[in-house]
């Protein structure tokens, strides 16, 4: 049965958002929202959760009036002008980049430790770079099969990772509340829930049903919500926030979630299953991103994706972030905060109500609305992330 047949559209269309959404972004959020204590960091979650549905479903609505196969920056150029298109493209190859600086960073930390540190961490950089390198070089197919495994691997790790971990869960832990630190995870919040690139995918496939489109996103954002709630209980039920190996510990070396946790469990089934769901998550979101840098290098630079042209591209997807995380092996938290708080934030936090609001009152579109409200509602989504983006970019600069 094909994923987008008509009786399967609509759960297969929300299957690919969740897969979209969950990956790399997991392994960090507990790491992130850890010092802010379980009920802080789930509201926040409620709230970047809110707020990035409601810009996909805006940008449902921009792709309401765009004709077949436009992606995000067409709708720029078409919206915000030839700045705004440029700004897209810039922005977009920033947020590549720095989202594969974090895989190559946590890859390499991931692999080191399931070699249980033989390889040094460095050298596993480059070792996990070399082994999934050639499956992006020998394309489409090949990348497909590979990440049907490593998804599978995801589920299956994550599901038996539920079932041999619970017991270890010290509710009390869970008590604890800094509301003051919840808020500077919703960086990595915004790279953990973004799932906005796929929606002009789902426009094409289901056929212009933006019915259907719309209830996939609705359902397939729901899946990570819970996904990383579960997952949150866990991890802050099982490491404490402060002392040695604990969160904070773990977040002053860069470390995913995952990493701590032979510290504090006394089975080596939960620290073997917990890597291979690092391992698995890293993996599957490194090979479909790689996919997407690629083709997005050869689309930009108008490159055909064949013979050496095709390795030159594939040398400028895998070597300079290879070289970034070589030169600073702890990036994977910062690269992820970066990836969030400013690409994820403009290109899917500003540029959907951006565009909605020149589409609604200055072109005069009245159809395809996905989302009720006005100029209020759009100018608080605005105003949010602006501040946001206030919030992120001005302590870099005075090194607060």
């Amino acid at each position: 049965m094909s994923l987008f047949n008509p009786k399967s559209r609509v759960a297969g269309g929300a299957l690919l958002i969740a897969g979209t959404t969950i990956g790399v972004g997991m392994l960090a959020l507990p790491i992130a929202t850890g010092p802010g204590g379980f009920l802080p960091s789930i509201t926040v979650y409620l709230a970047c959760w809110a707020f990035m549905l409601c810009t996909g479903l805006l940008l449902l609505e921009v792709c309401s009036w765009m004709p077949p196969d436009s992606n995000l920056i067409s709708m720029a150029g078409r919206y915000l002008g030839k700045t705004g298109k440029i700004l897209c493209w810039f922005i977009y190859l920033f947020l590549f980049e720095a989202v594969m600086i974090a895989h190559i960073a946590g890859g390499g930390a991931i692999t080191s430790g399931i070699l249980s540190g033989g390889l040094g961490l460095v050298p596993s950089m480059i070792f996990y770079t070399i082994l999934f390198s050639p499956i992006v070089y020998l394309g489409t197919r090949i990348v497909d099969r590979i990440n049907v495994l490593m998804f599978s691997g995801v589920m299956i790790s994550y599901l038996f990772f539920i079932i041999v971990s619970y017991k270890y869960v010290d509710f009390q832990k869970l008590t604890h509340q800094d509301w003051s630190k919840a808020w500077i995870a919703i960086p990595i919040l915004f790279t953990a829930f973004t799932f906005q690139v796929i929606v002009p995918t789902l426009v094409t496939y289901m056929k212009g049903n933006y019915k259907q489109v719309r209830k996939s996103i609705l359902i397939g954002t729901s899946i990570p919500l819970v996904v990383y709630i579960i997952w949150q209980v866990l991890i802050l039920g099982i490491i404490p926030i402060e002392g040695a190996n604990g969160l904070l510990d773990a977040a002053s070396r860069g470390e995913t979630a995952v990493a701590p946790l032979k510290h504090f469990v006394g089975s080596q089934a939960v620290v073997g299953i917990g890597k291979a769901f690092a391992f698995f998550t890293m993996t599957a979101s490194y090979i479909a991103l790689s996919l997407a840098f690629l083709d997005f290098l050869a689309d930009g630079l108008k490159v055909k994706k064949v013979g050496l042209r095709k390795g030159v591209l594939c040398l400028a997807v895998f070597i300079p972030p290879m070289i970034i995380s070589m030169y600073n092996p702890d990036i994977f938290l910062n690269a992820l905060k970066y990836a969030g708080g400013i690409s994820c934030a403009i290109l899917f936090g500003v540029y959907p109500p951006l565009m909605v609001w020149i589409g609604r009152y200055k072109k005069g579109h009245t159809t395809g609305q996905q989302i009720r409200g006005g100029r209020l509602f759009l100018s608080i989504l605005i105003l949010f992330i602006v501040l946001e983006l206030v919030l992120e970019v001005i302590p870099e600069i005075f090194g607060w």
